[in-house]
């Protein structure tokens, strides 16, 4: 294998696959990416078994060839090499003689045929739409994914992919963002899978504000494959995680009493403020309801106290509902909506943050005595 390629392209290349590999593993090649030459691009690809990325980048090759070198080598090498143009060449022994300016090194690499396989997909049953869209509908629901390994199914994103439409959910079970959009899905490509939090935080990584993406699954694997320019390409390849997410659409409150309507930024710079009163004994704040205004509270024996008020159409009872902070700020982080809608029945049931598209965010109010 021999090539030429500027530092500009294999720095993109495996700045894209490199975050996957993980620092302890028992298998040696599992530290190593897949150099793959050939045509007129070079394709690195790098796996953890459960998530698997190959990013094709421009080059000029003289020789193809394939081999597998140490990841985290050749990355801190390439981006430190002073010129702006490399030279790779690979002998039979998995040696690659690497020259760049007057740097020149030398790195032992392993046999191409001991990289685990890359699953291939059938074009039966894919999804197209714009990596923008799905970037936003990431933003918006991969906050809520739990973290709590004995629930399983939810340590991911849930997609739906039926009647024109994407859902994404995500829930920890006290919230849950849920979020739609409308795209021409075939009728063989109808599905559901759950995308467990590693692929999503790769593909958030990844996603870029134009360009298109495909998505192709079948029974426990899903790919995403993301088109750059000049004929580069990023593919994601991940595990699904095996098993029945909850009914969502129960969580969700069929009706609510009471709508109001909030400048987003205002409401998430007032409960910014009045989360730094609160402490890990005293993690709540207030939101209480009045004619026309709306105060958010915060009371920590150890830290101090916070009040903000806020203007607001609003002419219901009065009564406060107490929240997680963060769990209140994280949707608000994540939209870009000039309003949003906080609708409500007591302090007790379910809140639910809406705007004017698809999307519907639910929190559970916390109990305080």
């Amino acid at each position: 294998m021999k090539l030429a390629i500027s530092k500009e392209q294999i720095i993109n290349g495996l700045q894209a696959v490199q975050s996957v590999v993980s620092t302890r593993t028992t298998l040696a090649v599992l530290s190593n990416v897949l150099l793959r030459a050939e045509g007129n691009h070079l394709e690195l690809t790098a796996t953890d078994l459960d998530v698997t990325i190959s990013s094709r980048v421009e080059a000029n090759v003289i020789r193809a060839g394939v081999t597998t070198l140490p990841v985290k080598k050749l990355f801190g090498l390439v981006r430190e090499l002073p010129a702006q143009e490399i030279e790779i060449e690979v002998d039979e022994k998995n040696v690659a003689l690497i020259q760049s300016g007057p740097s020149f090194y030398k790195i032992n690499g392993l046999s191409a045929e001991e990289f685990p396989p890359i699953t291939q997909f059938g074009e039966e049953r894919k999804v197209k739409l714009p990596q923008e869209k799905v970037r936003s509908m990431l933003r918006k629901t991969s906050f809520a994914i739990s973290n709590d390994e004995a629930r399983y199914v939810l340590n991911g994103i849930f997609f739906s992919l039926k009647e024109h439409k994407i859902s994404m959910v995500a829930t920890d079970g006290r919230r849950l963002a849920m979020v739609e959009e409308e795209v021409d899905v075939p009728t063989e490509s109808q599905s559901q899978f759950i995308v467990p939090s590693k692929a999503i935080n790769e593909l958030n990584r990844l996603l870029v504000a134009n360009g298109e993406m495909e998505i192709r699954f079948n029974a426990n694997q899903v790919a995403f494959t993301l088109q750059g320019e000049k004929g580069a390409s990023i593919l994601l390849i991940s595990k699904l995680i095996d098993g029945n997410y909850p009914n969502y659409r129960q969580v969700i409150p069929a009706e609510t009493k009471e709508r109001i309507t909030l400048l987003r930024e205002e409401f998430l710079q007032a409960l910014r403020r009045a989360d730094l009163m609160t402490s890990e004994k005293s993690n709540s704040i207030k939101l209480n309801f009045g004619k026309n205004s709306l105060s958010i509270t915060a009371n920590s024996p150890d830290v101090g106290e916070a009040r903000e008020s806020l203007a607001m159409n609003y002419n219901g009872n009065e009564f406060s509902m107490a929240f997680n902070p963060a769990y209140m700020m994280d949707p608000l982080k994540a939209l870009e909506n000039d309003e949003i809608f906080l609708e409500f029945t007591d302090e007790l049931s379910p809140a639910i943050v809406r705007v004017n598209e698809p999307f519907i965010y639910v929190i559970m109010p916390m109990r305080t005595n």
